[in-house]
């Protein structure tokens, strides 16, 4: 079993939460249709968001922007130590195995002061079901109380029904806000709300 945690992400970590994230989108994201989605997670994207990513980690706006990174360590054989080798000897390496992001709310009926945006919440799809979700989330929340926020929110998919499940079950629920994007298709997004105060 890997050793596993949640600390703030880091410049090195730029390129692997950029791969995170079109990782997650391609799989969790396979509902919309297949042009934009294209356009969103394909390799023609990797550069703008790996620049914004560099950007949201090394030069937040503000410092109550920030990005989160779910880790595992594991050894370097997929965590399992080489035959032979003490497991203390062990090369051992971090891998980035999920990302989350917030940053005051900017939605123009929420206070700023009050209010906070997750503004992403991602795990690989290859380690999903273990924990990282809700690690991230709670990190997340943990870090928006010592900010002084009262509430949270975010914006999902109303198609993406296993983030909204993960959501309400942490306490989650719609607020009646909604987007309608355009996407081909009008693609419905609804806003979720908790009170963390």
């Amino acid at each position: 079993m890997a050793d596993v945690g949640v600390r703030a992400a880091l410049r090195r970590d730029v390129d692997a939460v950029t791969d995170t994230q079109m990782r997650a989108w391609r799989c969790a994201y396979a509902f919309l249709p297949k042009e934009p989605l294209n356009q969103m997670a394909g390799e023609a994207a990797r550069a703008l968001w790996r620049r914004q990513w560099e950007e949201a980690i090394v030069a937040p706006p503000t410092p109550r922007h920030r990005v989160l990174v779910a880790v595992e360590l594991g050894f370097d054989d997929d965590d399992d130590a080489p035959d032979g080798a003490p497991a203390a000897r062990a090369a051992r390496r971090e891998r980035v195995v999920g990302l989350a992001s917030h940053a005051p709310a900017e939605d123009p009926d929420l206070d700023p002061g009050k209010y906070a945006e997750l503004l992403t919440l991602l795990v690989d799809p290859d380690h999903t079901r273990r924990g990282h979700g809700s690690r991230l989330l709670n990190a997340t929340v943990d870090h928006l109380r010592e900010d002084g926020y009262a509430g949270v929110v975010t914006w999902v998919f109303e198609e993406h029904t296993p983030m909204l499940a993960f959501l309400e079950s942490a306490g989650w629920a719609p607020d009646e806000a909604e987007r309608i994007l355009d996407m081909g298709r009008p693609v419905r997004m609804i806003r979720l709300a908790t009170d963390i105060g």
